[in-house]
């Protein structure tokens, strides 16, 4: 699929991994929390040769993420 197609498109991405772990302080009494990675959500920016490059704003802030295509599931494009 040519995704350069896209590019300045909105994209809501399903991730292939539903879950994810994030680690607080190595103090015993802290537990693993255990959260979902269902979307990732952004404008395409760029399109590589092994993933997406997605851009969002949240609080203000402007970040960039990328998503393997290994990852990806489906996408519904806006």
């Amino acid at each position: 699929m040519d995704w350069t197609k896209f590019i300045g498109k909105t994209l809501n991405i399903t991730m292939l991994e539903n879950y994810g772990v994030v680690y607080g302080n190595e103090v015993k009494s802290e537990h693993s929390a255990f959260y979902e990675i269902v979307f990732k959500t952004g404008k395409l920016v760029e399109a590589f040769e092994d993933g997406l490059l997605i851009e969002a704003k949240r609080d203000e802030i402007t970040f960039q993420t990328f998503v393997p295509y290994s990852s990806i599931k489906c996408v519904d494009i806006y």
